[in-house]
Formats: structure tokens, C-alpha cells, sequence
């Protein structure tokens, strides 16, 4: 089991920047890919970012790249997403997961197997 813990979440106004946090905890080497998603009101949750726990490439979605940027400390096992230049339609749940299994593709959320209970991010204009 992998428990997860997202924090930083807030209100800023557009332009500026946050940066949320996800403690993991319990079985952490058993998590083979991190991911961020986020999930706006009436609408399907989306893949944000995503890497790998031990080594690998990293992931963004085309509407973040160039402004996210995803990060880990495995010393502290805790992932990270630096979120710049933020927009209105940024705002959303975000949500830390984590992936057991290779394979797949990293921007489906039901391939992901713990997650945790979200952190509220709001982008005014």
C-alpha cells in the first residue's frame, strides 16, 4: 500500500505560481511511475505531468508544458509540481497518483493505482 498527501494548493491570480507537494508513504518502492492529474468541475479528470520513481523520462500534457514542471525528492519521497505562469482554466483538483506496473501509458488515470484526496488549486483572473 501506498498512502499519498497533497499539499499547496490555493488561490492566486492569473500569471502567477504554486507549487504542490505529495508526501508518499507505506510501500513507496513499489510505485514505478508518479503522476499529477486534475479534475475542473463537470469535466473528465486529465493528465497534468508524470515521471519516474527511480529514473526516466518526465511527461507533461501540451496545455502545461513549458509552465509545469514536475519534480521529486525520493530522500524526503516526496513528488512535486512547480506550476508557473498559471491560468483560469488551470483551476482545478489536483491529484497525486502513483503507478505499480510498467506499461501502459502514463496520462490514463485508471492505470494508476493509489491516489490521494486531491488539494484545491483556484486561478482568478
Amino acid at each position: 500500500q501506498v498512502q499519498l498527501v497533497e499539499s499547496g494548493g490555493g488561490s492566486v491570480q492569473a500569471g502567477g505560481s504554486l507549487r504542490l507537494s505529495c508526501a508518499a508513504s507505506g510501500n513507496t518502492a513499489s510505485s514505478y511511475l508518479m503522476g499529477w492529474f486534475r479534475q475542473a468541475p463537470g469535466k473528465e479528470r486529465e493528465a497534468v505531468a508524470a515521471m519516474y520513481f527511480i529514473y526516466g523520462p518526465t511527461y507533461y500534457a501540451d496545455s502545461v508544458k513549458g509552465r509545469f514542471i514536475i519534480s521529486r525528492d525520493n530522500a524526503k519521497n516526496t513528488l512535486y509540481l512547480q506550476m508557473n505562469r498559471l491560468k483560469p482554466e488551470d483551476t482545478a483538483m489536483y491529484y497525486c497518483a502513483a503507478k505499480r506496473q510498467q506499461g501502459g501509458v502514463w496520462f490514463q488515470p485508471t492505470q494508476y493505482d493509489y491516489w490521494g484526496q486531491g488539494t484545491q488549486v483556484t486561478v482568478s483572473s
